[in-house]
């Protein structure tokens, strides 16, 4: 089955539905439920705080499997796998196509060939997609799904030419073969096609294709002050104030979908919807690395979340500029950054320290000693990489768990009463099964007909966001990103 179609160049309405839906929040779950709803021709209206689209906690993976995760089950990786090969249809030119190498230093717990049971059941599952449908091929042939490499295979790669281009797998790691403290891991290292996800593309396609969509309604630096239950219906009125003229204004919509991210909790709290959710305060680091030579694959050391020894990632951008994540209290992760919610609120309190740096800035000396922080994390496997500098204010945000599981890396929908739903993915390429499950209710509410979505209910219909070129993308990712004071090369394919 083919889950996402491109079609003519005019968008087609697929339903009549009069019915308005309200979408709080223009983060990735709340422009894509907006673009996947437009696209068929119903009434939505998406609210953003901010002054663009796509602006909240840092996405820089495509979890194509969540390798990244050793402590997630079996199910959550084949979820993400088949969500991340929906995103690659729906957002072709948000991705890096380039694998991710994963290795595991002496002093982590596990061995290699601990990832080996996962790994298989992930291949077989892709190859099943591609079987069933062969644009599910987006992450190169099954059988090439993942290698394992030798020491022996990465000392053969020591003394030859760095390649500019990739024409094998290999071509991959001579770079890294040619840096790494090889002695300081464990063998076989891993290359998995987990691609990278670019925040800033991913953000140029949802700004151009809402732009072009008639039936989609955007206001920016809109802030929700109130949702009110209406008498005799089941829709709201949702109050909005204006972040610069504060002009407050009331609309009725029949469906309301909270999008907000970390803040979801205040639109639960104003409809007295109770939901326990974890909210956690995370950044990445931006770093440029002017004697980077050759291609880098993204990089991960395994380490255990919260000690000293945390994960290190090193994600490469064009140009030298890499951004970084380290597993740990002083680089990514923060004391006191996860938080719960309690019985007198849905919304989790974050430290006022966490919310002075999402609403306005980090201190320079903070931005300096984390970034500087994550570049020796990343130096003690690379040690080259130590005179990498820092290039930019951190990329940051906060995320939200649903329930009680601060591992849960697969989440999409939950609803409270009739027409209101929570959008509550904890990583991009949930985006798309979000949308999907809202559309579903929707149905089930009488708000759209069945009969005349048709296929359109599972099958995803984005007629107008896959027109946009591989160019404009870039052209707008890159005003995004100057817009936002990070370097442009962030906003770069490789």
């Amino acid at each position: 089955m083919n889950k996402s179609q491109a079609s003519p160049a005019v968008n087609q309405s697929i339903l009549s539905s009069k019915a308005k839906i309200a979408i709080i929040g223009g983060g990735v779950a709340g422009s894509t439920i907006a673009l996947r709803f437009a696209e068929l021709g119903l009434d939505t209206t998406l609210i953003e705080k901010g002054p663009s689209l796509v602006n909240g906690p840092p996405i820089c993976h495509l979890h194509a499997g969540g390798n990244l995760y050793r402590e997630i089950c079996d199910q959550q990786c084949l979820t993400l796998l088949q969500q991340s090969i929906d995103t690659v249809k729906v957002y072709p030119h948000s991705v890096n196509i380039r694998p991710t190498l994963i290795a595991l230093p002496k002093t982590d717990h596990g061995q290699p060939e601990d990832l080996l049971p996962r790994l298989e059941k992930l291949r077989a599952r892709y190859a099943e997609l591609v079987a069933q449908d062969e644009s599910n091929k987006v992450l190169g042939e099954p059988e090439h799904y993942f290698r394992f490499y030798s020491r022996a295979e990465l000392d053969a790669l020591l003394d030859i030419p760095l390649p500019s281009v990739a024409k094998n797998d290999s071509d991959w790691l001579v770079a890294f073969a040619q840096h790494v403290e090889l002695d300081s891991l464990k063998f076989p290292v891993l290359l998995v096609q987990e691609y990278g996800l670019s925040a800033f593309r991913f953000a140029a396609i949802t700004n151009l294709a809402i732009a072009r969509l008639p039936s989609c309604h955007l206001h920016t630096n809109s802030q929700v002050i109130a949702i009110t239950k209406q008498e005799n219906s089941l829709g709201w009125q949702v109050s909005t104030q204006h972040q610069q003229s504060q002009v407050i204004s009331h609309q009725y919509y029949d469906y309301v979908i909270n999008a907000c991210g970390f803040k979801s909790g205040e639109i639960d709290d104003m409809v007295s919807a109770k939901r326990q959710r974890m909210v956690e305060f995370k950044a990445a680091y931006v770093a440029h690395w002017s004697k980077c030579q050759g291609l880098w694959p993204e990089v991960v050391f395994y380490g255990e979340r919260g000690t000293p020894q945390g994960m290190a990632q090193l994600t490469p951008y064009p140009d030298g500029y890499f951004q970084l994540h380290g597993m740990t209290q002083d680089i990514t992760l923060f004391d006191q950054g996860l938080v719960a919610s309690c019985q007198q609120s849905a919304q989790p309190k974050l430290a006022p320290r966490f919310i002075e740096k999402i609403d306005k800035q980090w201190p320079e000396q903070l931005i300096s000693n984390r970034t500087l922080g994550s570049i020796a994390h990343i130096a003690q496997f690379i040690p080259a990489f130590s005179t990498a500098v820092v290039a930019a204010k951190p990329l940051f945000g906060a995320q939200q768990i649903p329930g009680e599981d601060a591992d849960l890396r697969t989440a999409d929908v939950s609803f409270y009463g009739q027409h209101y739903a929570r959008a509550e993915i904890v990583k991009a390429s949930s985006a798309l099964a979000a949308a999907d499950a809202i559309l579903k209710n929707l149905v089930e509410c009488g708000l759209v007909a069945e009969l005349e979505l048709g296929k359109y209910l599972t099958e995803h219909y984005f007629p107008i966001s896959l027109q946009c070129s591989a160019a404009e993308v870039t052209e707008h990712a890159i005003a995004l990103a100057k817009q936002r004071d990070y370097p442009i090369a962030l906003a770069k394919n490789l």
